[in-house]
């Protein structure tokens, strides 16, 4: 079928007429099955992504019992938010997903906070992903060239390629970053299963059950080494990031659902079992890199490079590149994916008018392919720029990177949670609903939000503690400053300005001026402010 039938199809089919019910026109094309919806989302989470990335956090924050027992215990919490994000979702698929949803449950008021935190979470995950692969690309081609520096500098510029080579790759149409999407997902799954293979037969020696499983380690540099102190406690809790900056990034299915068939469905069943997959590969992976880990003071000493020792001292060079190469390729598809998510709500955002130049600027869609080309360049140009305190110092830039990314997308998460069990059964459900059991998952998942967001807030460190006679700010955890400051300036110009000219999703206009918007993208005389 040409594009033209394509599109002309899709008056009829119940996607586009719920969309027309949610007040907007259908100018993205719809490319996705569900399978390419779930892809999207199991490819953010990228288990090959963030949790070797941030190997480091679990192991050195409370030791493999983090790791393992952590990432099941983290996981448990994330599958109920994704549980009660999926019945919303499922009532109202839009691009605009999260802020949407809070605006139609709540208020414009609770729209724009939601939406903020969600896009500034979308920027910051989407550095924090592909900053952490230009190191884990840096370590490869210093294995392949050892004359190529493994420093921030090398580091800096491995990143900077990386994010031109996916805005480009963006720009292109859907139907291509669906099919490298579904490439992604069986990418994941069978690298994974490879990456465990390996770990498991290569190694001359194993750690034992007792090390991956009830083995700890406390390189915090605060007291404790077991549960009994109440601070080692507070220890892995810091550990924990590890697997909740893993599980972030799954709302992309619903940001992709209006470029997505049956997305009333699909987009919910993307955004729970991405979670759900990812959980079970996730938990098989770290197992098995954590019984191939050769020594503990060795993988302690070697920081963000963690996975790369564990690998290249336990398994060998030739082993190490070639996983390094597996990993490298999983995350460059994750940072693909995650731009594609962020200027899908970036374009929703500025149809309803919230972000700046947005109705002129930020929605504008290409006649070709059916792309929010500017939004594209403006989520790859943000991300970028978020990371450029690294090239100065790269730890504190990374820290900045990835908790904007936990919290701001978090706290975007809980708002519709929350407002869609205050509503109980006035919620109008979609295909997938959870029934009367939203009753209990939607307090739960919110709660356990609310407990992330004081825990990650805290020092990592009593150097990071600003009293502290060793005070250091290299070591300041700066996610208060980073998300007080978002909240601060994004409360002020609602105070001050937003309040007063926005009101929310905007209806595009009538089921006939839907259509005519339809029509012009078909032929070319689509309006200024939506077409290219």
């Amino acid at each position: 079928m040409s594009s033209g039938a394509a599109g002309a199809a899709v008056h009829d089919d119940d996607d586009a007429r719920l969309l027309h019910k949610l007040g907007y026109a259908q100018v993205l094309y719809r490319e996705m099955g569900g399978f390419s919806n779930f892809a999207i989302s199991f490819t953010i989470i990228s288990i090959l992504a963030g949790c070797l990335t941030s190997y480091y956090i679990g192991f050195q924050w409370g030791g493999p019992i983090t790791i393992t027992w952590g990432w099941l215990f983290v996981g448990f919490f994330v599958v109920l938010v994704a549980l009660a994000m999926g019945e919303v979702a499922s009532s109202m698929p839009t691009a605009g997903a999260i802020y949407y949803w809070s605006s139609k449950l709540g208020s414009a008021a609770w729209g724009w906070f939601s939406g903020w935190f969600n896009l500034v979470g979308q920027i910051g995950v989407t550095a924090a992903i592909n900053y952490g692969a230009a190191i884990f690309w840096t370590s490869l081609m210093n294995l392949w060239f050892p004359s190529v520096s493994t420093g921030r500098h090398t580091v800096f510029l491995t990143y900077t390629v990386i994010m031109a080579v996916q805005l480009l790759l963006n720009l292109n149409g859907v139907r291509l970053l669906a099919l490298i999407n579904s490439i992604s997902a069986w990418w994941h799954m069978l690298g994974v299963l490879v990456i465990v293979f390996a770990c498991a037969i290569v190694p001359t020696h194993h750690q034992s059950a007792h090390f991956v499983f009830a083995h700890t380690i406390n390189n915090s540099g605060f007291s404790g080494t077991s549960f009994s102190s109440g601070v080692f406690w507070f220890v892995v809790g810091i550990g924990l990031l590890m697997a909740q900056y893993t599980y972030t990034g799954y709302d992309a299915s619903a940001h992709m659902s209006e470029e997505t068939r049956k997305a009333s469905r699909a987009a919910a069943w993307g955004v729970v079992m991405s979670v759900v997959m990812s959980v079970i590969f996730g938990f098989v992976l770290l197992v098995a890199v954590t019984f191939a880990v050769p020594d503990e003071k060795g993988t302690i000493g070697a920081g963000g490079y963690a996975v790369t020792y564990i690998w290249q001292h336990g398994l060998g060079t030739r082993w190490a590149e070639a996983l390094l190469l597996i990993a490298c390729v999983a995350q460059f598809f994750c940072g693909l994916a995650s731009v594609t998510a962020a200027s899908r709500m970036m374009f929703a955002f500025s149809r309803d008018g919230a972000v700046p130049g947005g109705r002129t600027i930020f929605r504008k869609v290409t006649r070709t392919h059916r792309v929010p080309v500017n939004a594209v360049i403006a989520i790859a140009a943000l991300s970028w720029a978020l990371m450029l305190p690294t090239y100065w110092n790269n730890t504190v830039g990374y820290l900045v990177g990835t908790s904007i990314a936990v919290i701001g997308l978090y706290i975007a998460y809980g708002i519709p949670i929350y407002l869609r069990w205050r509503a109980g059964d006035s919620f109008e459900p979609g295909a997938w609903t959870l029934g009367r059991h939203y009753r209990w998952i939607n307090p739960i998942a919110f709660s356990w939000i609310v407990l992330i967001a004081i825990l990650f807030i805290m020092p990592v460190t009593p150097t990071g503690i600003p009293w502290h006679s060793g005070f250091d700010w290299n070591v300041v955890n700066y996610a208060p400053i980073t998300v007080g400051g978002v909240l601060v300036l994004v409360g002020t110009w609602w105070l001050v300005s937003a309040r007063k000219w926005f009101k929310g999703p905007v209806v595009q206009g009538s089921e006939e001026e839907l259509e005519r918007i339809e029509a012009g993208f078909e032929t070319g005389t689509a309006a200024p402010a939506t077409q290219g």
